[in-house]
C-alpha cells in the first residue's frame, strides 16, 4: 500500500493506493485561510499538521488493514508558501500563501537586484512566489527575518513533521525564484539578493526519491506494520500531472480548480518569462514543464454563487447553458489579480455590459466564459514559447461541467479528455511517487494515463461566436489596466 497526501489551500486530502495503482480509500479535512489585511493570505502550519493527523486517523478507521500495510508516503502540496522556522525548528509566523500579493513592489526590487533573474529562474518575479515574500519580511518584520534558520514550502513542512528531515523536491523548489531551474540547483545569486544562504534552504531531491523514514513514534501511533518511507513528493500541479499520466514530452493537462492551469510536460527547459509563463522542473528527473496560470477559476464561480444567493455551485453553473450568449456581459476573472499573461497583482475583476435584463444565467455564463478566455490567453503565451497542444487531460472541479469544458476547448482550440477518476488529484500522483521511491520502477510503468470517460472537442460554431467576445475581453483589460486597476 502507498499513501498520498495532498495539502490544498482549502482542503487536505489523503488517499490509499494499492500495488495495482488502484485507489482503496480516501479522506479529507477542510482548511481555512486568514486574510487579516488586504492582499494578505495566510495559514497556520500547525493547522496543516493537525489536518494531516485527522485525515490519517480517518483512513485508519475506514480501512485499517490496508492502512497498516502502507510502505511509503508521498506528499503533494500548494506551492510558493513561505514556512519559516527558527534554530529550534519552531514556526516563526503564519505561512504566507501562493495567493498572497502583498509583495508586488518587492518583485520589481528583486529583478533590479538581479537583472539576470529571468534567465536563472526561467520566470518573472511574481508576488505569489516565495522569494519576494522574504524581501517583504526583511523590510516589514525584521525581527522575524533575523530569526529565520530554515525556509520550507508547505508540503515540505509536513515532510519535516513526519521524518524530521529538511528536504524539498525540484518541482516545488522551482516555484521559489531561488532555483536555477535548468541546473536543478539552488542559485546563490538569487538567495543572496533576498539576504539568505544555502544553509537556510532544504536539501534538494527528485520527487521519486526517498526524503526520509517516518518517525518511530508516528509509526507506533498509526500502527503501521513496519518501517515507512516518505518520498520527496511534488508541487500540486506536477503531482496531478503524475497522477493522470502527463509525464512524456508534449503531453498536457488542463486543471480547472480554484486556479486554472495549463500544464505541459517537456524534456527540456523552455521558458517564456516575458508573458508570465511558468517554467518549472517536473516531479521526475530530467523533465521540466511549462504552465500558464489563471488565479481565480472555480473561485470566480464560487464567489458568484454566493453573491447571487444560490446554495449549489453546480446548479448555478447549469443555468449558464440556457443563457443568451450575445447579450451576456463580458467578465474579467481577476478577483485575485492575474498571472499569465499579465503578471498584474493589482488587476481587478470586472463585468462589462450589464443591463436591467441581465439575469443569473447570464452572470453564470459570463463567469465561465471569462475563465475560458483567461485560459486562452495563457495558451497563447505558451504558443509564443513554441508550445502547441492537440489534446489535454481535463481535471479539477470545473471539469465536471461538460458545458464549461466546451467553452475552454472552443476558446483554446484543442480537445479535452475527461478521464475516469479525474478528481483523484495530487494525492493520487503523490502515491505514485511514493511507489516509485519504494520500487524503483520507471515513470512510464507507473504514471500511466487514466482511462478516458469522454472527449470534449472544440466546436467550430461556438468558436466563431466566441471570437468577437474574446477580442472585446482582451481590449477591456488593455483600456482599463493603466487607470482603473490602480483605483
Amino acid at each position: 500500500m502507498f499513501l498520498g497526501i495532498d495539502l490544498g489551500t482549502s482542503e487536505l486530502k489523503a488517499m490509499l493506493v494499492d500495488g495495482d495503482n488502484k485507489p482503496i480509500a480516501s479522506s479529507a479535512v477542510k482548511q481555512t485561510i486568514s486574510r487579516p489585511y488586504p492582499l494578505w493570505s495566510e495559514q497556520s502550519p500547525e493547522g496543516w499538521w493537525q489536518a494531516t493527523c485527522e485525515a490519517l486517523d480517518q483512513l485508519r478507521s475506514s480501512a485499517p488493514e490496508a492502512f497498516a500495510a502502507v510502505r511509503t508516503i508521498g506528499i503533494s502540496g500548494q506551492m510558493h508558501g513561505a514556512v519559516l522556522l527558527d534554530a529550534r525548528r519552531r514556526v516563526l509566523r503564519p505561512a504566507i500563501l501562493w495567493n498572497d500579493t502583498r509583495s508586488f513592489a518587492e518583485c520589481v526590487e528583486l529583478e533590479a537586484l538581479v537583472p539576470e533573474s529571468r534567465q536563472i529562474t526561467g520566470n518573472l518575479a511574481m508576488p505569489g512566489f516565495t522569494a519576494p515574500k522574504l524581501l517583504w519580511l526583511q523590510k516589514h518584520e525584521p525581527v522575524v527575518f533575523r530569526s529565520i534558520s530554515i525556509v520550507l514550502l508547505p508540503k515540505d513542512y509536513l515532510v519535516f513533521r513526519l521524518t524530521g528531515e529538511l528536504v524539498s523536491d525540484m518541482s516545488d523548489a522551482a516555484g521559489t525564484l531561488w532555483l536555477d531551474v535548468a541546473r536543478r540547483d539552488w542559485s546563490d545569486r538569487m538567495l543572496a539578493a533576498t539576504g539568505l544562504t544555502r544553509q537556510q534552504m532544504p536539501a534538494l531531491i527528485e520527487g521519486r526519491d526517498v526524503a526520509g523514514q517516518l518517525k518511530d513514534d508516528l509509526t507506533r501511533q498509526w500502527r503501521f506494520k513496519g518501517p515507512v518511507l516518505v518520498a520527496g513528493g511534488a508541487g500540486d500541479n506536477a503531482a496531478s500531472a503524475v497522477g493522470v499520466g502527463v509525464v512524456s514530452p508534449g503531453s498536457a493537462l488542463v486543471s480547472l480548480g480554484s486556479s486554472g492551469v495549463i500544464f505541459v510536460s517537456n524534456d527540456h527547459f523552455s521558458p517564456n518569462p516575458a508573458q508570465a509563463v511558468h517554467a518549472f522542473c517536473h516531479a521526475l528527473p530530467d523533465r521540466w514543464c511549462q504552465m500558464s496560470v489563471t488565479l481565480a477559476a472555480t473561485t470566480s464561480l464560487s464567489w458568484a454563487t454566493r453573491l447571487t444567493g444560490h446554495t449549489s455551485e453546480a446548479a448555478f453553473a447549469k443555468l449558464a447553458e440556457d443563457a443568451a450568449i450575445d447579450a451576456a456581459p463580458i467578465f474579467l476573472p481577476y478577483l485575485n489579480g492575474e498571472r499569465t499573461p499579465h503578471n498584474n497583482a493589482q488587476a481587478k475583476g470586472m463585468f462589462f455590459g450589464l443591463s436591467s435584463n441581465t439575469d443569473a444565467a447570464a452572470i453564470a455564463y459570463s463567469i465561465m466564459e471569462g475563465v475560458a478566455f483567461s485560459l486562452a490567453d495563457g495558451y497563447a503565451a505558451l504558443g509564443a514559447a513554441g508550445t502547441h497542444i492537440r489534446q489535454a487531460t481535463f481535471v479539477g472541479g470545473g471539469a465536471r461541467s461538460h458545458f464549461w469544458g466546451s467553452l475552454v476547448a472552443s476558446a483554446c482550440g484543442f480537445s479535452l479528455l475527461r478521464p475516469v477518476g479525474g478528481d483523484l488529484g495530487g494525492a493520487f500522483g503523490a502515491a505514485r511517487l511514493a511507489r516509485m521511491a519504494t520500487t524503483g520502477e520507471a515513470a512510464e510503468a507507473v504514471c500511466t494515463a487514466l482511462p478516458t470517460a469522454d472527449m470534449i472537442a472544440p466546436s467550430a460554431s461556438l468558436a466563431e461566436r466566441l471570437k468577437p467576445r474574446y477580442e472585446r475581453y482582451k481590449r477591456l483589460y488593455q483600456v482599463t489596466s493603466e487607470d482603473v486597476f490602480k483605483m
